[in-house]
């Protein structure tokens, strides 16, 4: 394993110090490195509080900033925030107005949330994403998984919560986004957590896994390396046949690289997965191409599909100052 650490125990700490430092005009370090939160809070608006394991970067705290997140809780890797984590968190961002936690559907950040929810002060909801087509269960969840769409729900709401939407119309919008938003991931080769230090799982080098969960969960099938057309033919069919795709239907196409992809690969697949998703009928009406959900040093991507309408299209224009997303 070649990687760049001082001490396996000691990865998050440092990175999370340098991130707060890198981006200290945007964010600042919660006591005990328990979260991130927005250095300017807004104390009239709901706050937008989510988290998750680490090992996916820049999910969750390269999100925290004006329209999106106020505070963000990240775990060991691959490990969900702690209870005492999440409350702290919501505390030191909470307003009038309340708090809202956007939660992925795994096990463990569904119970340690729902446990902050029970014991933080005030008035807090929450949303569970569950965008991942892949599979209906997993390792770590009952039900579809929480993947890259996450990120769409966190950019709409964030923007709405910003405009001064009240607590109980985020919540609404919030679902109402989840509902609309279909992710699938393909992996070319495993993510290798430090703490293990070798590979999570083992593919052959002519070999794939289609459908990968963001912690290398197992998908629907592996398979022989095939052309990237053809590959992106399966992931949108299986996702636009999940979702309700009405004729001429506005969407968002996210092509999420899972940390171990160069640019030109994920541009490739934006290419390919366009022209698809054109012939079936969607008018592909926003983009965004990186990594942004990823799985340490995966090679592999994912394609989200969101359903848009003129109100969604307002709110995911709105203006951004994040570290990860600017606009």
């Amino acid at each position: 394993m070649k990687k760049f650490f001082n001490s396996v125990e000691s990865v998050l700490a440092e990175s999370l110090d340098g991130f707060a430092a890198a981006h200290a005009d945007l964010v600042a370090l919660g006591a005990e490195r328990k979260f991130i939160r927005r250095r300017e809070l807004n104390p009239r608006k709901v706050a937008l509080v989510s988290g998750g394991g680490s090992g996916h970067e820049p999910l969750h705290a390269g999100f925290v900033g004006y329209g999106m997140l106020d505070a963000a809780c990240p775990g060991q890797v691959f490990t969900s925030p702690t209870p005492d984590q999440i409350v702290e968190a919501a505390q030191a961002v909470a307003g009038d107005a309340g708090v809202l936690f956007i939660v992925k559907n795994y096990a463990g950040d569904r119970m340690n949330f729902e446990m902050a929810a029970e014991i933080a002060e005030g008035r807090v909801a929450t949303i569970v994403t569950d965008d991942d087509v892949a599979v209906e269960n997993s390792t770590h969840s009952i039900g579809r998984r929480g993947v890259a769409g996450t990120l769409v729900v966190e950019k709409i709401v964030g923007a709405a919560a910003e405009k001064g939407l009240d607590l109980e119309g985020c919540v609404a919008l919030g679902e109402r986004v989840n509902a609309r938003t279909r992710s699938m991931g393909v992996a070319l080769t495993s993510c290798t957590v430090p703490a293990a230090g070798t590979p999570t799982f083992s593919l052959g080098e002519d070999e794939i896994e289609i459908g990968v969960g963001i912690h290398g969960e197992p998908g629907r099938r592996r398979v022989k390396l095939a052309r990237a057309d053809a590959i992106a033919d399966e992931v949108t069919t299986a996702i636009v046949q999940d979702l309700d795709v009405r004729d001429e239907a506005e969407a968002l196409l996210l092509v999420n690289g899972f940390g171990g992809t160069p640019t030109i690969e994920l541009y490739l697949m934006y290419d390919a997965a366009r022209r698809m998703l054109e012939a079936r009928g969607l008018r592909i009406a926003r983009s965004l191409v990186g990594s942004y959900v990823t799985s340490l040093d995966m090679a592999g991507c994912s394609l989200t599909v969101s359903l848009l309408d003129s109100e969604t299209i307002a709110l995911w224009d709105h203006p951004v100052r994040t570290a990860a997303l600017k606009w």
